[in-house]
């Protein structure tokens, strides 16, 4: 897909790197050399053949803008970007599920109505808009944090919450669904019966019961969390792989577009392989197949 929009795009890297810089002759003469290091002066599906050839060998390509090995340019933005979405979802998971136990705890009360206010907002409004407002309350008014986030815990607080808080909300609604479920359950009531401890039926016996389809939601949703990182780390200037996707678009730099694409997607698929091994933990009843 990514070859498929890089072919309908009329404008490359390449072009773009001697626009205004050099005369009509010297920017054709220096672009096609360019191109040809590069098989861009090749059909699309012969670029497609020596990418993958070279991907099938561990080489994700070098930059056309800045000449490094595209793995290198990755590199630490990758760890910096995978910083943000873990303490993002630490805050989602916190968040999301003590919400969602409390609202279906007090089922029909103003705290359940509240709650699922909250968690309606934090689904509809946009990434973007959450992020001006933390830097607008914490930054500008408070002045307790940095606009900018730096090296420092304190920069990845704001994009960390802030996309821990559009994490919560999803998770806010499936806890609260999955738990009234169980809650309902004839065991439930037969605990209850017995004398047991309310605190113990909850989260002992209710809430290890519920958290299957809340770990399904939670590594479904890695994947917002990897795209809503390509806004946030913008927003908020953080250094990851969101920060350097963005800046590839804007150059036409599709080699390193290309190996953000295929490590976000090998992320995502290696994370939702995790969560279905963690089934059989968490529920003894799924079993791997043999």
């Amino acid at each position: 897909m990514t070859f498929l929009v890089k072919a309908a795009i009329p404008s490359d890297a390449v072009g773009m790197m001697f626009a205004g810089q050099l005369t009509e002759t010297e920017s054709a003469e220096a672009a096609a050399i360019i191109r040809a290091k590069f098989h861009l002066d090749q059909p699309p599906l012969v670029q497609f053949y020596y990418y993958v050839s070279d991907i099938l060998h561990g080489d994700l390509g070098v930059s056309i803008r800045t000449r490094a090995r595209v793995i290198d340019e990755i590199g630490y933005r990758y760890i910096n970007t995978m910083k943000l979405a873990f303490g993002s979802l630490m805050i989602g998971i916190l968040l999301g599920v003590s919400m969602g136990i409390i609202s279906a705890y007090y089922k029909d009360s103003f705290l359940d109505i509240a709650t699922m206010t909250v968690s309606l907002f934090g689904l509809s409004l946009p990434a973007f808009f959450f992020g001006i407002l933390l830097i607008l309350l914490f930054c500008v008014q408070l002045r307790w944090l940095p606009v900018i986030a730096g090296g420092g815990w304190k920069g990845i607080v704001l994009p960390a919450a802030n996309l821990g808080l559009i994490l919560s909300a999803s998770i806010a609604r499936i806890t609260r669904s999955s738990m009234l479920e169980v809650l309902d359950q004839d065991y439930i009531r037969t605990a209850r019966a017995k004398g047991l401890n309310e605190r113990l039926v909850v989260f002992k016996h209710a809430l290890k019961n519920a958290l299957l389809p809340v770990v399904t939601i939670i590594g479904l949703q890695i994947g917002n969390l990897l795209g809503g990182a390509f806004i946030i780390e913008n927003v908020f200037g953080w250094h990851g792989i969101g920060e350097l996707g963005v800046k590839a678009i804007q150059w036409r730099d599709f080699t390193i577009t290309q190996g953000i694409i295929l490590i976000s997607a090998a992320t995502y698929v290696v994370i939702n392989l995790i969560v279905d091994i963690l089934y059989q933990f968490i529920d003894p009843r799924v079993k791997l197949a043999k």
